[in-house]
């Protein structure tokens, strides 16, 4: 209870030097702009995630879209790929192309989804930890 009467003197007596108004002034503004130009800076990487984003999706699904089509318009016989040499597991593997090079898109369009999902999340995360209270004070610092 001592120290915190003795900490509290302390702090009474200490008082701040503001004998330029005109320099404390500035280097306020000059603190404010900071922090404006690191809000801006953070709003324009949201930007440019989202944008990725979409042109992430749009590749994406027309890139899943040519796959499917052409594993789809190809005769079902016929594999996809086959090779001269002929061993047991390349002549397994081309006879089973279509079902792994289906199971390898399937993979990979799961995966990126997977990511996509994830970025979205990392993005909204990001937007909430950085929303600012006006004129700077902080919703948890509010009183009540």
């Amino acid at each position: 209870m001592t120290k915190d009467k003795a900490l509290e003197e302390l702090f009474l007596t200490q008082k701040p030097p503001i004998d330029d108004h005109d320099t404390f002034m500035a280097n306020l503004t000059k603190r404010l702009d900071a922090i404006e130009f690191i809000r801006q800076h953070q709003e324009a990487t949201i930007r440019r995630y989202k944008m990725a984003m979409i042109a992430t999706f749009v590749v994406g699904i027309i890139s899943g879209a040519i796959m499917m089509v052409f594993i789809l318009s190809t005769p079902a016989d016929v594999p996809l790929f086959t090779f001269r040499v002929q061993t047991s597991f390349l002549l397994w593997f081309t006879e089973n192309s279509r079902p792994i090079a289906a199971t390898v898109l399937a993979l990979v369009m799961t995966l990126g989804m997977m990511s996509i999902i994830s970025n979205v999340q990392d993005i909204i995360r990001m937007r909430r930890k950085n929303t600012f209270a006006p004129r700077g004070i902080r919703p948890h610092l509010q009183l009540k």
